[in-house]
């Protein structure tokens, strides 16, 4: 009967790490695309692995509250934010990226040695000495962090530099769930409906730079100069 829990256990830590691996190989990803549909859908996918991990917590924690995060991950990220900005795209009939500061090859390059900070950064907090199930989730979130900060620097267009925005809030989702098991249900709840109700005046605000400036190079904005 000593066994089952432990098989628990070391299943749910597979189950996280591969889903875990996946995001963070999806935010790489994410620095080399740059056909904008293709990158909402990249964040979604990025997304749906996020809200299987937080569910395998739950399950292996009996934490109802963190399928609650995981559901409110589901609906908002994974259908009401990608929904939102493909629509807004379609409407502005702009589909891919312009090029970025840093080209692309160089980029992903970079987004390798960040993802080897968040490693690093993250062996400084594991005690062997204490089973859990936050060493690799916390690198892994590290790393979405460092590499999300990096895009919203390196990309010209508002709506990239959102979705790495959204990415960066993934990672810290991500840190959250694996160590602390999760914040207070209504802390949750807070947050989710502020990442929406962001996403929205973020899409309205890049519906106008598009309307005014006929493009949504944010290098542009520096004619507001006075």
């Amino acid at each position: 009967m000593l066994m089952r829990p432990f098989l628990t256990m070391q299943l749910g830590d597979r189950i996280i790490t591969l889903m875990a691996a996946l995001v963070l190989v999806l935010q790489i990803a994410m620095v080399a695309q740059r056909w904008i549909v293709t990158h909402i859908r990249i964040f979604a996918a990025q997304s749906f692995f996020l809200a299987i991990i937080a569910a395998t917590i739950a399950w292996l924690n009996h934490a109802p509250h963190i399928y609650v995060a995981a559901a409110l991950t589901l609906v908002v990220k994974v259908v009401l934010v990608p929904l939102l900005f493909e629509r807004l795209v379609d409407r502005m009939q702009i589909h891919k990226e312009i090029e970025p500061i840093v080209n692309v090859p160089l980029s992903v390059l970079i987004a390798g040695g960040l993802t080897l900070v968040g490693y690093v950064v993250a062996e400084s907090f594991y005690r062997p000495e204490e089973r859990g199930l936050g060493h690799n989730a916390l690198a892994v979130a590290i790393s979405l962090f460092l590499i999300g900060f990096f895009t919203i620097i390196n990309r010209r267009k508002a709506l990239t530099q959102v979705l790495a925005l959204l990415s960066l809030e993934n990672g810290l989702f991500l840190a959250a769930i694996s160590l602390t098991y999760g914040m207070p249900l209504i802390v949750e709840l807070g947050v989710f409906f502020d990442v929406l109700v962001a996403a929205m005046v973020l899409g309205i605000l890049v519906y106008r730079i598009r309307e005014s400036f006929e493009s949504m190079d944010v290098s542009r904005l520096r004619r507001l100069r006075g």
